[in-house]
This record gives C-alpha cells, sequence and structure tokens, in this order.
C-alpha cells in the first residue's frame, strides 16, 4: 500500500479542510478565528502559509477580514472545492480527506460491474481513505478506458482534480446509492472493519460530459468513525 503524494499545495489543503469545517457546522457563520500567529501554530504551518489560505477563503467569499478586528467566518450556500463531492465525514464533521493507494490496475471490466462507460476496460483504484489521518473507508474506483488510462504515477489524494489535470475530464454530476455491505476480502487490516463485516456502503456512479457515465465506485466506510453527509441548501 503506498501514501501518494498530495500535489495540492499545503495552503489549498489548508483552505480545503476549512471550508469542510464551515459546512460540517464545526465553524459557524460570523465566528472570529483565533489571531493568526496563534492560529498559524495550532494548525501547524507558517504564518504566510495560513495566509495565503485566508486569502483564498476571502476570494470565495467564506470570510471576512475586518482591519484591527480579526478573521470571521462568512458562510456561503455554494463554494467551488476540490472535495466538495466527497460526502464522508467524521462523526463530529469535517475532516480533511486523503489516501492511500492499495493498487492500480488496467483490465477487462468484470461482468458482475454495473454496465458505465463505452469500453469494455477500465482502470481499476482501490484506496484506503482517510480524514484528519484516521481510516475511514475503503474505496474501489473504476474509470473507463474511453475516458483515459491512469497509473499510480498519476494519482493524488484528489481523484478529481487528477482526471481534470490528466485527462482533460471534469466529474460534473453524480448519482449516489448508500446502503450496506460486507467488507471485501482484499481489505487491509488498518482499515480496522474486519473482512465480511457488514458496513456503510456507497455505489457512485459520474458524469463528465456524455450521456454514459464515465465513472463507477464503491466505497465501504466506518460508522463508528464517519457518516455519509448530503447537504441541500
Amino acid at each position: 500500500m503506498q501514501r501518494v503524494s498530495n500535489s495540492l499545495p499545503k495552503y489549498v489543503q489548508l483552505t480545503e479542510a476549512i471550508i469542510r469545517d464551515i459546512a460540517s457546522g464545526q465553524l459557524l457563520d460570523g465566528e472570529r478565528l483565533p489571531p493568526e500567529q496563534a492560529m498559524a501554530k495550532i494548525l501547524g504551518v507558517s504564518v504566510g502559509t495560513l495566509r495565503k489560505s485566508l486569502k483564498a477563503l476571502v476570494e470565495k467569499k467564506m470570510l471576512k477580514q475586518i482591519q484591527g478586528s480579526g478573521n470571521y467566518i462568512s458562510y456561503v450556500n455554494k463554494v467551488s472545492s476540490i472535495y466538495s463531492m466527497f460526502r464522508l465525514e467524521l462523526i463530529k464533521g469535517g475532516g480533511l480527506p486523503t489516501a492511500k493507494v492499495i493498487s492500480v490496475v488496467n483490465l477487462t471490466k468484470p461482468k458482475k460491474l454495473p454496465a458505465f462507460g463505452i469500453s469494455n476496460k477500465g482502470t481499476r483504484i482501490r484506496r484506503l481513505r482517510y480524514l484528519n489521518d484516521i481510516a475511514v473507508a475503503l474505496e474501489e474506483i473504476w474509470l473507463d478506458s474511453g475516458a483515459g488510462v491512469l497509473n499510480m504515477a498519476d494519482l493524488n489524494d484528489a481523484i478529481y482534480h487528477v482526471y481534470k489535470n490528466k485527462l482533460g475530464i471534469w466529474i460534473s454530476r453524480v448519482e449516489d446509492r448508500v446502503s450496506v455491505k460486507s467488507v471485501p476480502e482484499w481489505s487491509p487490516t488498518n482499515f480496522g472493519v474486519p473482512i465480511d463485516t457488514v458496513t456503510g456502503f456507497v455505489e457512485r456512479f459520474g458524469w463528465a460530459s456524455s450521456k454514459h457515465p464515465i465513472e463507477y465506485s464503491r466505497t465501504w466506510f466506518d460508522c463508528d468513525k464517519a457518516h455519509y453527509v448530503q447537504r441541500f441548501k
């Protein structure tokens, strides 16, 4: 199992983490953030990195900076976020998503998979997903070969970011089907939920610009550590 390098700059990762905390209610509309020096120390980043992140939040209209007073959360209904379609959150809310890749292979699609894409081949990516370094989910992603082919060196934590940068495609719409299912036999022990244990399960179809979904994924998540969240505003 390999930890892929996160190609996202540190300030972008920090921005995404704060956005998820706002969306989950961990940070409330109008809440004053700690002074920048103290906040940087709490988060373990430089003041310069924090200020770049805060500037990005101001540009997204999710933060108001008042001279002589401080930085205040400004909640908005919609915001551009790299992880906006990652719907798992820690039980307490939020959490920055990261991943460790278990395997990446390009192969003929098994007949048991639902129909998606235009090719009989696809890239299968298996990953262990984390929120704030806590293992919360197993993920198996199938990308139709008609949309492109990926290898281990192409990947980072944000798979939709990879699709956009490496293949020139963007997942603009998804359909999620939430249920329960047994943990698969390929699960690593550090997932924490034993093989064959029934746990939370999400099937997802993802569309780009064509009428056919180009991606199909399966996610098993630990219900004691995370929950699936879909918000409508």
